[in-house]
């Protein structure tokens, strides 16, 4: 700050009165220069005071201007009301100063303050949302998630029922529907694809159905079924073995294709067998019946029943000539050709009393027969409940058959609501597969609860003579060791694949040539290879 000049001969008249009396003045008047103001221009002999440190004295000779002592007076006066201004100014610049150089936050600051209050409210509400709807699920009226299945009686254990429910808790609402058999439920799918409409109680409404293997290349050729969808995500597929996953993949045709997709998964798995008459063998002293050889025993003419598929008649010929039940082409792959075939074929009709897959049980328990031959899952619990019955799986190797999950094709109707379904099968799907497949479920398989085995136990079977020693033996004699057969003779078992063209000539040719023959039963065989290998045929 810039000190003032002292005035060197301050002038009276600096000395008058604010000119703007509503600002204060710096300068204070002393009572001295108030009665200086007072004194008449003519009275100079007047005396001034003099100020020496705190008395006051006359002036030795008077003079009209101030003294040297009075002029420091007013000087330090002017200097004291200068100094305090300044202290004041001063310290209202460091207060605007301190204001100044206070972070002065943006509008924006501000708002995201808001906005961070904002987003930890929401945060809260979420959470207090997220704890709502979690005690509201644990209610006895939360959302349920449907799963409706049309499955085959009698082919699935009870106590999955019951498992899967306390798996899946009170979200699930289970709706099971059980059919006589497994071309009950391909005709419903097939009817409501003739009639282009879809009734929500039909098979085609369900979310899984069952499927026989032997129907699976059927039904995906005639648009029955859809294909399981990014199966390579699920656990199911990736613990089902080699021999399902070749089996099971399928092009858009039915045929075997290890680019194609999965359309079924199996649940359970069989065998062709032979059950006789233990009594009546032992009557007549027969041979126990070891294998397919043995049908055409000439002192079991007209004692033997059999099922009335063309696959599986034709194929215990093949088999019984050596071949396979899959072969692609007889007239080379066979010694003799289709002759040789037609003529062990004649023969084994002259032995068989009945063709006939719904009755062809009820004859051999009644006692017109001493032989059946069938699926054993129809004659293990029919042989069950006679005595004296044994039931084998012939030496030389049968047919395998399985039961399979599949997903209908519904979603090419044009409705928005399915049955237990909305457009897309239930989300349950995938859980219920794999729940089926896991290894505790094979239990009541052992147990012969049902008849079958787990599909785990195909690539992994049970050694003979694994059962627990204090097990109580079966009451059926058999060689089956927990619904499988033993590993020799499973080795040569064989799952039925999809006919070739030229396998399906053979298969028609053989059939139409018995026709001329005069059996009535032949007339059957051919109209179920007819729909068999075309479903829309109708004879």
């Amino acid at each position: 700050m810039a000190v003032l000049p002292f005035p060197s001969s301050p002038h009276p008249l600096l000395h008058l009165s604010n000119p703007k009396p509503r600002s204060p003045s710096l300068w204070r008047r002393s009572p001295i220069v108030a009665s200086l103001n007072q004194i008449p221009p003519s009275s100079s002999s007047t005396a001034f005071p003099r100020v020496s440190g705190r008395h006051t004295t006359r002036a030795s000779s008077p003079s009209p201007f101030p003294s040297l002592v009075e002029t420091l007076r007013r000087h330090f006066a002017l200097l004291v009301h200068l100094a305090a201004s300044a202290v004041f100014l001063v310290g209202f610049g460091a207060r605007a100063c301190a204001l100044g150089s206070a972070p002065i936050l943006p509008p924006t600051a501000t708002t995201a303050s808001v906005e961070s209050s904002d987003k930890t409210a929401e945060r809260m509400e979420d959470e207090e949302l997220r704890a709502a709807l979690e005690s509201w699920k644990s209610k006895t009226y939360a959302l349920t998630v449907p799963l409706r299945i049309v499955a085959l009686r009698g082919s699935i254990p009870p106590s999955w029922i019951k498992e899967f429910i306390q798996a899946q808790g009170r979200r699930l609402k289970l709706i099971t529907e059980f059919r006589g058999s497994l071309e009950s439920i391909f005709s419903d799918l097939s009817s409501s694809l003739e009639k282009g409409s879809l009734q929500p109680k039909s098979a085609m409404a369900a979310d899984i159905v069952s499927v026989g293997d032997s129907w699976l290349s059927h039904a995906i050729s005639g648009g029955l079924i859809e294909p399981m969808k990014d199966v390579d995500r699920e656990h199911w597929f990736n613990i089902l073995g080699n021999k399902w996953k070749v089996y099971l993949c399928r092009n858009n045709k039915g045929d075997l294709d290890s680019n194609g997709y999965v359309w079924g998964v199996p649940y359970r798995w069989g065998t062709m067998v032979i059950a006789y008459k233990k009594n009546k063998f032992r009557k007549h002293n027969l041979r126990p019946i070891e294998d397919w050889g043995d049908l055409w025993r000439p002192e079991l003419a007209g004692k033997i029943s059999m099922v009335d598929s063309p696959r599986e008649v034709v194929g215990a010929v093949l088999k019984h000539m050596g071949a396979s039940y899959n072969t692609k082409d007889i007239e080379s792959q066979v010694i003799g050709g289709r002759e040789a075939v037609l003529h062990n074929l004649t023969m084994l009709q002259r032995q068989v009393r009945l063709f006939d897959s719904v009755h062809y049980l009820k004859a051999f328990g009644a006692g017109e027969v001493w032989v059946a031959v069938g699926w054993s899952s129809d004659v293990i619990p029919s042989a069950k409940r006679l005595s004296n019955v044994a039931v084998v799986v012939p030496k030389s190797g049968t047919s395998l058959w399985a039961d399979l999950w599949a997903i209908p094709y519904a979603t090419r109707f044009a409705t928005d609501q399915i049955g237990g379904r909305v457009r897309s099968p239930s989300p349950l799907v995938n859980q219920w597969l794999e729940f089926c497949l896991q290894t505790a479920r094979g239990l009541p398989f052992q147990q012969e609860v049902v008849p079958g085995a787990s599909p785990f136990t195909l690539d992994h079977p049970p050694l003979e003579g694994s059962q627990e020693p204090g097990k109580r033996r079966p009451k059926l004699d058999t060689n089956l060791i927990e619904g499988i057969p033993p590993l020799d003779i499973l080795a040569k078992c064989e799952f039925l694949e999809p006919l070739s063209e030229k396998a399906l000539e053979d298969h028609q040719w053989l059939i139409s040539n018995m026709q001329k023959q005069g059996a009535d039963w032949i007339r059957s065989m051919l109209y179920h290879v007819r729909s068999i290998f075309n479903p829309q045929a109708r004879c």
